[in-house]
């Protein structure tokens, strides 16, 4: 383990001791940490605790945004698909701001409890969040979407080939939609 490693590991160690804390698994803007940030009015650099996988989910644009007008990411059960994220460990304060991101007074998202596989371990009761009322096919992001998805998925090192078919996935979309256009 590098230094930097074991630095965060600690710091993660003393915030958990100061307060309760509770895990959450991130597939979508929420793995960018710079745009977490947004939401919660601090640094979430030091509550990364690094790339994880959901087993038995697959990732899909089944939800409309509103407020970023395009579509955004969710995750839905599949046997036979996993999905690459990021693994937080964060202050219980921070719950409602997440809930109220992820439009869950409005029920855009719901919480589900999820089992996630990281650095070999499974971490049980992880929180993360499913669309309620899913759309029947795919709508694709706009580009700000697409490059914070993709900024988060690369700033918490998931795996490069999983990062490429993120990127053909939604770069698919785009092009599919904009040939329905012209």
């Amino acid at each position: 383990m590098s230094n930097h490693t074991q630095r965060e590991s600690q710091n993660r160690q003393q915030l958990q001791h100061k307060e309760p804390m509770f895990y959450y698994f991130a597939y979508g803007s929420c793995m960018c940490p710079v745009d977490l940030k947004r939401t919660f009015g601090e640094n979430t650099h030091n509550y990364v605790m690094g790339a994880g996988i959901l087993n038995n989910y697959r990732l899909g644009f089944y939800r409309y945004s509103a407020s970023r007008k395009c579509g955004v990411l969710d995750v839905v059960k599949d046997s036979n698909s996993r999905v690459h994220g990021v693994l937080y460990q964060l202050p219980w304060r921070l719950s409602e701001s997440l809930d109220k991101r992820e439009d869950v007074p409005r029920g855009g998202y719901r919480q589900e409890f999820v089992d996630i596989d990281f650095q070999g371990k499974i971490y049980k009761n992880v929180r993360t969040y499913v669309v309620v009322n899913k759309l029947l096919s795919e709508i694709a992001p706009n580009d700000w979407y697409f490059n914070v998805v993709l900024r988060g998925a690369i700033t918490c090192k998931l795996p490069e080939e999983y990062c490429w078919g993120l990127f053909n996935h939604m770069n698919g979309l785009q092009s599919s939609q904009l040939s329905v256009i012209n």
